[in-house]
């Protein structure tokens, strides 16, 4: 696969392709030196730089009654594209389950190790829903994915404006954090001391997603409306059994 082909792979290709290594050649021109290098229209080839202006690939300068262009590093490409595939990763969530719900059928994922822990934990605001229900075991989350990750979350979710109710276990707690707050839109409950909750699970939307202790080391999510629905039951009523945890402004 020769320059040509591989860069039309992401979408410079034709007049673009043209015009872009033109550009790069010369290192720098007046649209009408780049027009003639690329063999076209003034015209043609001034629509087409104005496009390649927007993908960050070269610049317009004007000097007195002239426009030049001059090249950009080419490593824009790899900022671009790191840009595009992040940007895939925030809404592949979306519409993942928006394919499943359409074909009807429940979805599971295994992520493994610490880093499968931190994709599920991350996940979990993915998505429409302002309010998430979880029950956390302080204990697990100390170990994974640590305290400096859970505070670096905790702080997003809250300026996402998605509210958390959460249920732990008092004898899971290891330290006087992550009270109900106003400020950082959580309202926390203690289950009754029978309910030990060794692990973390959260639900939102249609999914319920799972975060092994540190000894396993997993995160899962499983993407069922059905699922997710009875699971939202199961934690309203022990939600209804908990005692409500002291409120800080």
């Amino acid at each position: 696969m020769n320059l040509e082909e591989k860069l039309s792979r992401i979408g410079i290709s034709g007049t673009l392709y043209k015009l872009y290594l033109t550009t790069i050649r010369l290192g720098g021109g007046s649209v009408t030196e780049v027009a003639a290098g690329a063999g076209m229209a003034r015209t043609t080839a001034h629509d087409a730089l104005a496009k390649l202006e927007a993908e960050g690939l070269v610049r317009f300068v004007d000097h007195g009654k002239r426009r030049f262009v001059v090249a950009q590093d080419p490593g824009i490409l790899l900022e671009r594209s790191e840009a595009r595939r992040q940007m895939l990763e925030d809404v592949m969530p979306v519409l993942r389950s928006m394919y499943h719900h359409e074909n009807g059928q429940p979805n599971v994922r295994f992520h493994p190790g610490p880093e499968g822990i931190r994709t599920v934990l991350w996940e979990t605001l993915s998505g429409d829903e302002k309010e998430l229900r979880a029950t956390l075991s302080m204990r697990e989350l100390m170990v994974e994915p640590g305290l400096e990750e859970m505070e670096r979350y905790l702080k997003e979710r809250a300026r996402r404006g998605i509210w958390l109710r959460v249920i732990r276990s008092e004898e899971r707690d290891i330290a006087p954090i992550w009270p109900s707050s106003q400020e950082e839109r959580r309202e926390l409950r203690y289950a009754p001391a029978t309910y030990n909750l060794a692990m973390t699970c959260f639900i939102h939307g249609s999914k319920v997603s799972v975060i092994s202790s540190g000894r396993e080391s997993y995160g899962l999510i499983l993407d069922s409306a059905d699922f997710a629905a009875f699971q939202a039951s199961m934690f309203d009523a022990m939600w209804s059994l908990s005692t409500p945890a002291p409120t800080i402004p």
